[in-house]
Formats: C-alpha cells, structure tokens, sequence
C-alpha cells in the first residue's frame, strides 16, 4: 500500500456519510506534452530530485529534559529522544525529524513517511491509519510524536498511560502554520535552534516559490482528485490542503470554486461536471491505481470536463505532495514547473 493511503480514513467516512526547477530531475512527461498553459493538454508529473528531507545541518545536540504543552492540553516532560515514533495522516512529523538532523532516531513511523531514507523504519500504521499498540510498544519508543488525524485515540492514550511520552501536534496542514508545526517538533525534541533555522529555510523557500509563478489574467482551474482504484474517489475542497497548494501555484480550487464546503467530498460525475477543472491534480499512487490517465479519463464524469478532454492530469508522488512540511517550497516550484514549464521528453 502506498503512502497515498493517507487519505484512506477520510475516503471510508466520505463513503459512508455523504516541476521540478533547477532541481536536477527536471519535469517528467507523459504522452502529449504540456505547454504551460490553462488551455495546454497532455499529462506531466512534478519530479522531485531527491524526495529525502535535506537535513538544516548536521546531528543536532538535544538540551533536555524539556516541558511542552501537547495539543490536547496535557504537560509532557521528555528526557530521551534516543527512539521516537512519529505517526500522524500526512507524514508531516517523520518528515520533519529528518530534516532537523535525527532522522536516525526515528525507529516507528506512519505509512505516509515513505521517502526512501525512511524505508526500513518500521511502519505501525500497517492498516493505514489505524495505529497498532502492541508494534509501537514493542520498539520500546522514549517519545511518541503524534496528531488528531491518526488514531484510535484510545491506543495513543494507551501509550501515555504506559509511560511513554506522547505528545499531541496540531493536525492542520497549511501554508501559513509551516513554519509552527516544524518550531513545535522541535521543541518536543529539545532542538529548538534546529526548529527555528529549518523553519526560517522553509519559509524562505515557500516565499520565492510563490514568488516564481507564472501569473496569468485568467488563472486556471485545477481540481484535486484523490482516487484510490475505482471505488475510492475524493474531490478535494476548502481546507484539505491541496487547495492551498492550487492557490500557491496561481490556480483556482476547482472543488471550492463550485461551491464544496468540506476538505473532500465523494465525487460524482455531476460534480466534476460543475467543478469543470482545466487540470486534475492527484497523488502518483491515486494515478496508477485507475492504471494511468488512460485509466482515468474512463471514469464517470472525467471526460466530460476540459481536464479529461486535454488529459491535462499533474501527479506528484504521495510521500510529499500534502506533507505541508520542510520540502514544501520544492513541492510548489515542482507543481509550477510541471504546470507551466515546457517538457524536457
């Protein structure tokens, strides 16, 4: 299962209630090239270089013990560092930890934490989403490093009540709260200057990415579909974060555009229909489980819409495009250079 599964969770309640630049890979293309336009056509996936977090420098010392509030309002004291698990939906934590330097500390992780350094650790997420106590117990972690988006809630208290350190990070995944969400993995870890460096680069990097984004009179409309084979298939809206990540690009959110008021909803040919994307965004996973855009554009609805017509499709491999962590200015110079830039094949 890949790290795409992040979603699945959300895809089982949704069902049952309702470029790259300068980076050294380039832009890999798929049958008809894109030309960098709303009106292009053709599919293009944003190559990352290296999809490893860059580490802000080398093995940080940590100053403990330290005291932090967890997020659901509980002092946690840690004193060892030396086996973190990091779980949570979007693989955000795990990507953080590596790129602060203690990457080799990490003995647990989710699924969503695929990138290749990452491969051996264990993965307590075995299910997806669902953590597995007696694994993570079993690692003997000093530090839990977790969210609200992954559960049950009552394995996580579990943990705490067997003594480990657990604490709770916030689970919003934005643009504006990236920096945040890196400084407080810091904190819980006793390297608050690495925190602060990596989240200074960070921002830096969304900033002149941002920056770099071809603007155009009409911008187009780009619609995320996270697809999971046939029977999983989920429209992203206002606050699931690919919106963010459509906007940061210079695009319109197609699904909040046509009047989607949740983070994702179950699509319907109709609503594809009324979204009328000039793009579709989706996870490389998403892409090959419906067997590529040639798969994709039989679906119901897709045809129908000036994606489907163009097989305009972007995919970005599901280790980092919602992972709202340190690779997240790559992430939007990738997108951009897949969107707008011409095709090197």
């Amino acid at each position: 299962m890949s790290a795409g599964t992040r979603l699945g969770r959300l895809g089982k309640a949704m069902a049952a209630g309702t470029l790259t630049l300068a980076l050294g890979a380039g832009i890999a293309s798929c049958g008809s090239a894109a030309q960098g336009s709303a009106g292009a056509t053709g599919p293009a996936t944003a190559v990352l270089a290296d999809l490893n977090p860059t580490p802000i420098g080398g093995t940080p010392t940590p100053t403990l013990p330290v005291t932090v509030d967890s997020r659901d309002g509980v002092p946690v004291t840690i004193t060892d560092v030396s086996r973190i698990v990091a779980v949570d939906q979007n693989g955000t934590i795990g990507e953080t930890i590596f790129a602060l330097g203690l990457g080799g500390n990490v003995v647990g992780r989710d699924i969503a934490t695929s990138f290749p350094a990452a491969a051996d650790i264990p993965n307590v997420t075995p299910g997806g989403h669902s953590l597995n106590a007696e694994a993570i117990l079993a690692l003997s972690p000093t530090v839990v490093l977790t969210d609200a988006s992954i559960g049950p809630r009552a394995v996580q208290i579990q943990l705490r009540d067997a003594g480990i350190p657990v604490v709770f990070l916030d689970p919003e995944r934005k643009l504006a709260t990236v920096g945040e969400q890196i400084e407080a993995v810091a904190a819980a870890l006793g390297v608050s200057e690495a925190g602060r460096a990596l989240a200074e680069r960070t921002q830096t990097e969304i900033d002149e990415a941002i920056a770099a984004v071809p603007r155009q009179d009409t911008p187009p409309k780009i619609a995320f579909l996270y697809q999971r084979g046939s029977t999983v298939s989920l429209l992203g809206g206002p606050g699931g974060g690919s919106d963010e990540l459509i906007t940061a690009i210079g695009g319109i959110d197609a699904g909040t555009a046509s009047g989607l008021t949740k983070p994702y909803t179950q699509v319907t040919s109709e609503a594809l229909i009324v979204a009328a994307p000039d793009a579709i965004l989706m996870m490389t996973g998403g892409l090959e489980s419906v067997d590529g855009v040639d798969g994709l554009v039989t679906l119901p609805g897709i045809a129908q819409t000036p994606a489907g017509q163009n097989r305009r499709v972007i995919d970005m491999d599901d280790s980092v495009l919602l992972s709202f962590g340190p690779s997240t200015g790559t992430v939007i110079r990738s997108l951009t250079a897949a969107y707008y830039g011409s095709p090197t094949g």
